[in-house]
C-alpha cells in the first residue's frame, strides 16, 4: 500500500535515499517499498520514473508482478546498506570494486539509449540530448535505483558518507556542509528531538535539588 506520509529526501544523494525509504520519522518504522504500489509511489516521489511509465507499467503487469520487484528492491536495499555501512567515513578503493559485482551485473540489463529533445519548459530554443531507456518490463523499474546507487558510489567521497547521531535512527546522508559539520538526518526530525533531551537533562539536576532541599 502507498504510505499515508511522503518519503523522506534528506540525504543529499539519491542513492542514500533510497536507503532511507525504510526509516522511524516518528516513533513506527515506515517502509515506503513495502509493496508494488509503494514502490511506484517512492520511484515518483524521486522522479527516477515518469508518471506515464508508471502507469503503462501498472496496466502491463500480470498481478503480484510489482510485488516480486518490490521485494527485489528490498533485498537490493539491504545488501547495498551492508556495503555502504561498511564503508563510509574513508574513500572508496579500485580494491572495493570486486564488492559491486551484483550492482555491475544489475547495472548491464539496462536497456538505455540517448536522444535529443525539445523542453516544453525550456523557453530558450536549445535542444538537449538526453538518456533514457527502454521500459521493457516492470524489471526496468530497479535499473534508475541502480543508477542511483552507481552515482553514489562514483560521485561521493564516502569519507562524507555519515549516520544520523539520533540515538534510535537510521538514515545516512551524504555531509555537503562546509566544514562537514552535519549530525542529524534533519533538524526538524532528529535534530530538535536532540536538542529537547539536552534541554531535559539540564532541568533534571535542578529538580532534583529542589525535591532534596
Amino acid at each position: 500500500m502507498t504510505q499515508p506520509i511522503p518519503a523522506l529526501f534528506l540525504a543529499d544523494s539519491l542513492g542514500l535515499d533510497f536507503l532511507n525509504s525504510i526509516a522511524t520519522p516518528v516513533d513506527v518504522p515506515v517502509d515506503w517499498l513495502d509493496d508494488g504500489e509503494g514502490l511506484l509511489s517512492w520511484l515518483q516521489q524521486a522522479h527516477l520514473v515518469p508518471d506515464e511509465v508508471v502507469g503503462s507499467i501498472r496496466e502491463r503487469a500480470i498481478p503480484g508482478e510489482i510485488d516480486r520487484i518490490a521485494s527485489q528492491a528490498r533485498t537490493l536495499r539491504e545488501w547495498f546498506r551492508t556495503f555502504v555501512r561498511g564503508h563510509r567515513g574513508r574513500p572508496l578503493k579500485p580494491a572495493d570494486l570486486g564488492e559491486l559485482e551484483p550492482l555491475n551485473q544489475l547495472l548491464k540489463r539496462d536497456d538505455g539509449y540517448s536522444a535529443i529533445v525539445a523542453r516544453e519548459s525550456d523557453e530558450s530554443s536549445r535542444l538537449h540530448l538526453i538518456r533514457t531507456r527502454r521500459w521493457a518490463s516492470p524489471e526496468a523499474l530497479l535499473l534508475p535505483i541502480a543508477e542511483s546507487m552507481a552515482r553514489l558510489i562514483c560521485d561521493e567521497d564516502f569519507s562524507y558518507v555519515k549516520a544520523c547521531e539520533g540515538p534510535a535512527c537510521t538514515m545516512l546522508f551524504a555531509d555537503h556542509t562546509r566544514g562537514h559539520a552535519r549530525r542529524w538526518c534533519s533538524m526538524a526530525i532528529c535534530g530538535n528531538r536532540a536538542k529537547q533531551a539536552a534541554h531535559r537533562r539540564r532541568l533534571k539536576p535542578a529538580g532534583h535539588d529542589q525535591h532534596h532541599a
